[in-house]
């Protein structure tokens, strides 16, 4: 029998997100159903809720969810109810990269997470009024009092942490960690330039410090989260407004950096950051650009003579199932001090949280069923 629940259902492009009631579905064999505690909030769930990824309305988004176990599927054996879970991306389990221990390169990742809306095999996990809602987003659609995840996207987690603040590791500062930790695989003594100093390129100022890579150089218009930058363990910061970016980086590297990582997704700042690498450096690029056709220039000979990479990265070529742990572990130690992004609103303030992210009053968005506002740092 479906669950009544209460989400946040956005019904065109653009539009507000309204909180109302629809029908939950029961967990299938593999599936958990979880009562949400806290949702972070991501550009990728804005992009969704703007048509980004073609995606049918009225929608049920969020996909950095953490809370409870409240029930699982037959075939569920590595959670139980009462158990704290964050919830992650979705993969198959079955492919080749799945079976390498690469699920954030799952050949059915798009279907899984943001190509139908739906189950694998095509049935809803969520309707209203006998109605289907896309949903199933990332394998969770969190924006909800409860969700439907499968076994594989949801990883156990301790209960001295609060369950809340857990969710945003799912995604977003998974992917700017697991890209110093994995993708780039940066070492102590190394050079990175950080472009960008949302979420996840805080999260890599915070792996790269743990790395202890020297120097680590963001770049960021805005002067809030340069400052929130620094105190994560940033050595330089650049205000790109002041100057071409190879000549700043290169004051502070001179023969360029190792690796650059780039969170905005905008075609010329990329080319910037090409241009900031040493010889046989690497750039790293995450951001969700706002045209998905976006491409950007490599110089051919400057890119074969310096024998530089460039590689896109998903999800920080992470597990969830081991990266997430390990993020917790470094938080316990005080090395990973991914609280210092997060202000909470309550999740009937929703809307208010999308407008105070997007100018840049808080680092990170949770949204947490019930609790007062309370914008906890500040820069986007």
């Amino acid at each position: 029998m479906s669950k009544s629940v209460t989400a946040a259902v956005v019904a065109e492009p653009g539009g507000a997100f309204s909180l109302e009631r629809v029908s939950l579905a029961t967990p299938g064999a593999h599936e958990v159903l979880v009562e949400i505690k806290g949702i972070g909030l991501c550009h990728t769930d804005i992009a969704a809720r703007d048509g980004f990824f073609g995606l049918s309305y009225p929608m049920v988004l969020g996909h950095e969810g953490s809370g409870i176990v409240v029930a699982t599927g037959a075939e569920v054996t590595s959670v139980a109810p009462g158990d704290h879970v964050a919830l992650s991306f979705a993969s198959c389990g079955h492919c080749d990269q799945c079976a390498d221990g690469q699920p954030a390169y799952c050949v059915e990742f798009g279907a899984r997470n943001y190509g139908s809306g739906l189950r694998p095999d095509g049935t809803s996990t969520i309707t209203q009024d006998g109605q289907l809602v896309t949903a199933a987003f990332f394998g969770q659609s969190s924006f909800a009092t409860h969700a439907l995840a499968t076994e594989r996207n949801v990883v156990k987690v301790g209960t001295d942490i609060p369950i809340e603040l857990v969710g945003p590791l799912g995604c977003g500062i998974q992917t700017g960690a697991g890209a110093v930790f994995n993708s780039l695989d940066c070492q102590a003594g190394q050079s990175l330039s950080v472009l960008g100093a949302g979420p996840v390129g805080l999260a890599a100022v915070m792996a790269a410090k743990v790395r202890g890579c020297t120097p680590i150089i963001v770049s960021d218009p805005d002067p809030r989260r340069r400052a929130l930058a620094l105190e994560l363990g940033a050595d330089t910061t650049i205000d790109p407004a002041t100057g071409p970016l190879e000549g700043k980086v290169r004051a502070v590297s001179g023969r360029g950096v190792d690796y650059a990582f780039d969170t905005t997704g905008i075609p010329s700042i990329l080319e910037e950051a090409f241009a900031v690498l040493a010889p046989r450096g690497t750039l790293g690029f995450v951001g969700v650009p706002h045209d998905v056709t976006a491409t950007m220039a490599v110089p051919l000979v400057p890119a074969m003579v310096s024998g530089v990479t460039v590689r896109g990265i998903t999800e920080g070529d992470s597990d969830p199932s081991t990266l997430i742990p390990y993020l917790l572990e470094l938080f316990r130690c005080g090395k990973f001090p991914f609280d210092k992004l997060i202000g909470t609103f309550p999740f009937s303030d929703i809307n208010a949280a999308v407008a105070a992210q997007a100018r840049g009053e808080v680092a990170k968005v949770v949204l947490v069923h019930g609790a007062p506002s309370s914008t906890g740092s500040t820069g986007a």
